[in-house]
């Protein structure tokens, strides 16, 4: 009895042993949580460098998108398995940051677009990602500046910044032109219905994979819908459109079985003008990597984390990043919406895991498998999404409610998320301000809430224990 107790648990432990059939249904659903998101940032900004579809370099976009994909699964195996001092041995999945595209977009405004622009970019990664290498081995003396109270705040961020993503896929995604129509939003409630039918329904792995049964019965939902709904619409303007709940088939068709990565598929460039901008993000990026895997240890696994966790997982951030330039792709990073995903299932089990950076691996040598995936509509993802997200934010309140609620920790939240988040979130507070202040805390309330919140955690004078009381 005792033993099976142990084997139903494995999927909650970090080392423990399963079996592949219970392990790859727990992998895939970190793939599906994660892939569009994994590919989104490349295409905003090499549409912006005029390197997309109809341009005579959309052949290096495919090339791009193919090496995201195998490079987020090798830096999660890094990750999870570490490579010397490189990995924190923790489960979090790794991928394209989206972080970086307001940052980058001012850089390919500042230097014109084109090729030059995004290899400008890569030269600026690679530069990045060796500093944030570094300040990870000195994370331990610097850790007295990242208590619960600014780590909390920092997941708390994360989870609201990634809220208005959620729900924008729950709608059909931002810019369908069929956004919050009634198929889309049926089809999102319909795969959250499922997932909370399957998670609180069924006990084991039946329960442990239910956002993968969510979003492969969407994924069927859809194909009926294709079967008895009409594939076109048109908008008020009388301008006909493709519903984004179809699934483009022809993308599947087109695409190649087997490719090998190409390395350095744009020339590698280094320009001041994209590297200094770059170099503060990264510093940013150390912080918000700290948030993240303290927000999965405290909501996956019931602790904080150590040292050695922190420091090796910054460094894979870091190395992963200019490991990933390398081949043409953005900066990789701790992916938030995984950190979703294993603070609502708890599932932390490293060999489910290391199933789903496989199966990226994968998807980047055989792009047909890529395809199947990537043309899943936005708003299966979005029922699902909606849950994840907001999970992070309960993360984010478990971070900050470990130590006393004290007057200096409320005032560090209430500034923090206030002044901070709200800025980013609404940056058109920042548009008469210089350029270098819009490029640093424009576009993501996640950057501004973590600088108050170090600053502050830094100024404000710490309660003596008689006022504590």
């Amino acid at each position: 009895m005792e033993t099976e107790n142990k084997k139903k648990g494995m999927a909650f432990q970090f080392y423990g042993k399963m079996p592949l059939k219970e392990a790859i249904p727990l992998g895939l659903q970190h793939v599906l949580a994660m892939f569009v998101g994994n590919l989104t940032p490349i295409l905003i900004i090499t549409g912006a460098c005029g390197l997309g579809v109809g341009s005579e370099f959309e052949e290096l976009q495919v090339s791009l998108l193919q090496n995201a994909m195998w490079i987020a699964g090798l830096v999660t195996l890094i990750q999870l398995f570490a490579i010397g001092p490189i990995g924190g041995k923790v489960p979090i999945i790794m991928g394209t940051s989206s972080g970086f595209i307001g940052v980058f977009n001012s850089v390919v405004a500042t230097m014109g677009g084109g090729v030059l622009s995004y290899g400008a970019i890569m030269g600026a990664s690679i530069i990045g990602g060796l500093m944030e290498g570094v300040l990870g081995f000195f994370l331990k003396p610097l850790r007295r500046f990242f208590p619960p109270i600014v780590t909390g705040t920092v997941v708390l961020s994360i989870g609201l910044s990634l809220i208005s993503v959620g729900i924008a896929s729950f709608g059909g995604g931002s810019g369908a032109l069929d956004f919050g129509s009634m198929e889309n939003l049926l089809l999102a409630c319909f795969v959250l219905v499922v997932i909370l039918a399957v998670k609180h329904g069924t006990k084991g792995v039946t329960s442990s994979s239910s956002i993968l049964i969510g979003i492969v019965a969407g994924y069927i939902a859809a194909l009926i819908m294709g079967a008895v709904l009409p594939h076109t619409g048109v908008t008020a303007d009388g301008v006909e459109y493709t519903k984004s709940w179809v699934l483009n088939w022809d993308k599947v068709k087109e695409a190649a079985w087997f490719a090998i990565p190409s390395i350095m598929p744009v020339k590698i460039v280094f320009d001041w003008r994209a590297i200094l901008p770059v170099l503060i993000m990264f510093i940013v990026t150390a912080v918000e990597t700290v948030g993240d895997i303290s927000g999965v240890m405290e909501g996956g696994m019931g602790r904080e984390a150590t040292d050695k966790e922190l420091s090796g997982g910054v460094i894979c951030d870091g190395i992963g990043s200019s490991l990933a330039a390398i081949f043409g792709v953005m900066p990789n990073t701790s992916f938030s919406q995984n950190v979703g995903l294993v603070t609502m299932t708890k599932v932390v089990n490293r060999t489910a895991l290391s199933v789903g950076a496989i199966f990226l691996i994968l998807c980047g040598l055989v792009p047909k498998l890529g395809a199947l995936v990537s043309i899943m509509p936005q708003s299966v993802l979005g029922g699902a999404a909606v849950m994840m997200f907001s999970s992070i934010v309960v993360s984010g309140i478990q971070l900050v409610t470990k130590e006393p609620m004290t007057p200096r920790n409320l005032t560090i939240l209430s500034v923090a998320l206030g002044v901070g988040y709200g800025m980013g979130a609404n940056s058109s507070i920042l548009a008469s301000a210089p350029s270098a202040v819009q490029l640093i805390f424009g576009g993501s309330g996640i950057v501004p809430a973590a600088m108050v919140a170090i600053v502050l955690n830094i100024l404000l004078p710490k309660e003596r224990p008689e006022e504590e009381a």
